[in-house]
């Protein structure tokens, strides 16, 4: 476990996780990736080992668990060979309704959150379209007033668990981009109900993590109450400012996990492969590489648990937390690469599992945000350079 210290709780509950991630094998993943299958019987099981509702208060059912403890049970997923498959199916319960749980009323607080922690329903979260990447200020998905609330019109791409879900919190624009001072003026923010009279939903096709889907949905005239408004209106990308910090720790956590399980594989192919009359894990041209995996997977490990730290506490954690969703992105996806390299031709095979690793790690460079937009943030804001964008 790539982790600098855990107290005794942490290690218990690692050790808890750990254990039903191991009914779960490689044949169990490789099915569900392969045949795009939910994986509900491991949902099921996080359920019950207490991950999916952990970040929930009490008072909803959860355990009111830190951002470090949800990070450290994420890379435990990862790391058990559940990669980022398994992952993707218990983050967005644990986490994908935080706006609500900051900014919501007691009574819409009270209609969702206990279902979500409970694992009663899966829960999506949408803000991308064809036109609006890390763009957020070109939305035009649009909530039109009603007497009662809104109806809801328009596009989104690459919602994860749509096809799964019930409920899903979208942004949407509510004024036109014209009347804010800011592009990013007149968007809100809403839970919406998945009502299949009013919206399509339609998977992806993708390189990897196929066992949870990534899906383009069309709202069309979709019904909103007026109380299912989250936070104030017209201001709905700054409600969701509170979630891409603690989601950037998460997703850094998972990336430090999937490297963690590509970097064992390989270690003990290595160790078993003989060529020549000696294990390959010989040679210097095998070692070397493993060990700067290694020591890239170690320091984004530390940076994350910083992050998660900072955030625990109350602080600024912008930076640590692009920082280490940057670095271990990148450390991950090395870790894989080299797995990959150190199975020679049966890294390209499914049996070794290392060609799944390596498909999975290549969208953590990319999402929920990307290498370019980190260090566009760190240039700007760190070492005061002009915006350039």
């Amino acid at each position: 476990m790539f982790q600098l210290e855990m107290t005794p709780e942490q290690q218990a509950f690692v050790e808890s996780i750990s254990n039903v991630c191991r009914k779960f094998d490689d044949s169990y993943w490789t099915d569900h990736d392969q045949n795009h299958k939910f994986p509900d019987a491991f949902f099921e099981a996080m359920v019950e080992v207490g991950v999916v509702g952990m970040l929930a208060q009490p008072e909803y059912g959860g355990a009111g668990a830190s951002i470090e403890d949800a990070a450290l049970a994420l890379q435990t997923i990862a790391a058990s060979g559940a990669g980022i498959n398994g992952c993707s199916a218990v983050h967005l319960s644990m986490f994908g309704f935080h706006p609500v749980v900051l900014h919501a009323s007691a009574e819409l607080q009270k209609k969702y959150l206990p279902r979500v922690a409970s694992g009663e329903i899966h829960v999506s979260f949408s803000v991308t379209e064809p036109d609006a990447g890390s763009d957020t200020g070109r939305i035009s998905t649009r909530a039109h007033e009603t007497e009662d609330g809104w109806r809801l019109r328009g596009r989104k791409v690459w919602m994860t668990k749509a096809q799964q879900s019930s409920a899903a919190l979208v942004l949407a624009r509510t004024s036109p981009v014209e009347e804010g001072k800011r592009p990013i003026d007149g968007l809100s923010l809403f839970v919406v109900d998945l009502d299949p009279e009013y919206v399509t939903i339609n998977p992806i096709a993708k390189m990897g993590r196929n066992a949870v889907s990534s899906c383009e949905v069309v709202f069309d005239d979709l019904p909103i109450p007026r109380e299912n408004l989250v936070g104030e209106l017209g201001k709905g990308f700054y409600t969701i400012l509170d979630g891409l910090n603690p989601e950037r720790i998460l997703v850094a956590a998972e990336a430090v996990g999937l490297g963690q399980v590509a970097l064992d594989r390989a270690t003990n192919y290595a160790n078993e492969r003989i060529v020549f009359g000696r294990p390959i894990g010989k040679n210097q041209g095998i070692q070397h590489p493993l060990a700067d995996a290694y020591m890239q997977l170690r320091g984004a490990a530390a940076l994350v648990q910083q992050a998660a730290r900072l955030y625990d506490n109350g602080q600024q954690c912008a930076v640590e937390a692009n920082t280490a969703k940057f670095l271990a992105g990148r450390a991950a996806f090395y870790a894989c690469d080299r797995a990959v390299q150190t199975h020679g031709g049966m890294g390209y095979a499914v049996e070794y599992q290392v060609e799944r690793f390596f498909r999975e790690s290549r969208m953590l460079r990319i999402t929920p945000v990307s290498e370019e937009q980190i260090m566009n943030y760190i240039a700007e804001h760190e070492l005061h350079l002009p915006r350039s964008y």
